[in-house]
């Protein structure tokens, strides 16, 4: 068994994986790290090897507290990846970013490939149907736009997203929901055919943890995987050690 682990900036996500079928995934807060873990170890104790991927702020050594009971495998920058990396300063594109590339690559080998990951930012890449990676686009996510609308204004009030959602507001909190959810939204879909306009044979994967509350908000056709960054850590994994 493998338990792939994504640390993001404001929450853990992890899953168990037996013979490339998740069996058991989880979220949770930063705080919650090792009980969390230790949980997960003793609940599946044939997991072997923990698989980790990092944007947030938890450091590697916090994994050593597992090492006596399992192999951890860190994805950083210098491990192989299966995607040419064209971006003009590959030091500072995001590992999250990297594996998704990486899934899109190793599952849709022959096909261009837009990987959309809304989480806390919205993130677009770009993967050819050579497996080249061009780069793409990062904006704010849903909570972020309604965090700005109320920490930069004086009046307006801090709202959560809501399903829902009309395209006219006719009061103050529909219309900034409306800004927020079809702004967003309109954002997604005007990305997607703008590069689809130039690319053929294409794929659209639609992932993070607002990935289905926004399909149903799509008109393009796309594949909408809430789970697609562990599942391409399980095989990005296995890539690297095939590779290493």
């Amino acid at each position: 068994m493998i338990l792939t682990i994504d640390i993001g900036n404001t929450q853990i996500k992890s899953a168990v994986f037996e013979n490339n079928t998740i069996i058991h995934i989880t979220s949770f807060k930063h705080e919650l790290f090792f009980n969390e873990i230790e949980n997960i170890l003793n609940q599946f104790k044939k997991v072997a090897v923990l698989v980790v991927a990092s944007v947030g702020k938890i450091d590697k050594s916090a994994f050593e507290t597992f090492s006596d009971k399992v192999k951890i495998h860190f994805i950083d920058r210098q491990n192989p990846f299966p995607f040419t990396n064209n971006y003009q300063s590959p030091a500072t594109l995001g590992i999250d970013r990297m594996v998704l590339a990486a899934g899109a690559a190793l599952q849709y080998p022959n096909q261009n490939k837009l990987i959309i990951d809304a989480g806390t930012c919205v993130t677009y890449d770009y993967v050819d149907e050579n497996n080249i990676y061009h780069g793409g686009a990062i904006s704010p996510g849903i909570r972020l736009r309604y965090e700005a609308m109320h920490n930069y204004t004086a009046k307006l009030p801090l709202l959560k997203k809501d399903e829902l959602v009309n395209l006219i507001g006719s009061s103050t909190e529909q219309s900034m929901h409306s800004g927020v959810v079809n702004g967003l939204a309109f954002e997604i879909e005007g990305y997607i055919n703008a590069l689809t306009f130039q690319k053929e044979n294409f794929i659209i994967i639609l992932t993070g943890g607002d990935a289905i509350f926004l399909a149903k908000r799509l008109k393009n056709t796309i594949f909408a995987n809430s789970n697609f960054l562990l599942e391409s850590l399980n095989h990005l994994y296995q890539y690297q050690i095939n590779n290493d």
